[in-house]
């Protein structure tokens, strides 16, 4: 006898298991893209912070680093000012004090020297702090010299000369504060690592200079 044909609950059967397997392998194909889905989403998730956070920390950085130069610029500002009012304070002693030249030369050689370019932070404070040492000498003057002292011009010089050191002490404080909170980001996670990625980020010099922003600010003719 041949074979028998299967019966029809046979091939019921047969694709029934057919149709469980399709389900399972399509299930399966569906859970892979599903994970993909997920997996792709957390990566994009993790780039996009890690983006936001190195642009937050270099922005952060550079504005640091802008309020150091705009709190020098401060600075700068009172010291020129200051050159400015020492000539007339020279020339208001000399006509009372002809005979101090030396004092005179030394003040006007310090100035010199402070208002030259191409010093660096560090060596301009100590020029400074050498022309607040020439300028103890010359304010001296006004104790020996009582006309001196009385000079209506002199004493208006020397007032302007005490309000600019008031503010050069005062815009000093501003610029160390700014370069230690510069300094402090730079030093420590994650602007240490951000600061690599480039850009002109670097320390700053302290102004140390101890005669312009304070002895000078002490100097009093009464």
């Amino acid at each position: 006898m041949g074979e028998r044909s299967p019966g029809r609950a046979g091939l019921a059967g047969r694709n029934k298991i057919a149709s469980i397997g399709q389900g399972v392998g399509s299930f399966r194909a569906s859970g892979g893209d599903a994970v993909g889905v997920i997996v792709g989403a957390i990566v994009a998730v993790i780039v996009v912070v890690g983006g936001w956070w190195v642009v937050r920390t270099y922005n952060r950085l550079v504005r640091l680093r802008n309020q150091t130069q705009a709190s020098w610029a401060q600075i700068d500002v009172q010291l020129k000012r200051r050159h400015e009012l020492i000539p007339n304070l020279v020339e208001g002693a000399r006509g009372y004090a002809a005979h101090e030249r030396g004092t005179f030369e030394a003040v006007t050689a310090a100035r010199g020297k402070a208002v030259s370019g191409g010093l660096g932070v560090t060596d301009r404070a100590a020029a400074e702090d050498a022309l607040t040492a020439t300028l103890g000498r010359l304010f001296a003057l006004g104790e020996s010299y009582p006309e001196l002292k009385a000079d209506q011009h002199f004493s208006t010089v020397q007032a302007e000369l005490r309000s600019a050191e008031d503010k050069i002490a005062y815009a000093r404080q501003f610029y160390n504060s700014a370069v230690q909170s510069y300094h402090t980001a730079l030093e420590s996670f994650p602007g240490n690592v951000v600061a690599r990625l480039g850009g002109a980020h670097g320390r700053r010099e302290y102004f140390e200079a101890a005669g312009v922003a304070q002895d000078a600010v002490q100097v009093r003719f009464a």
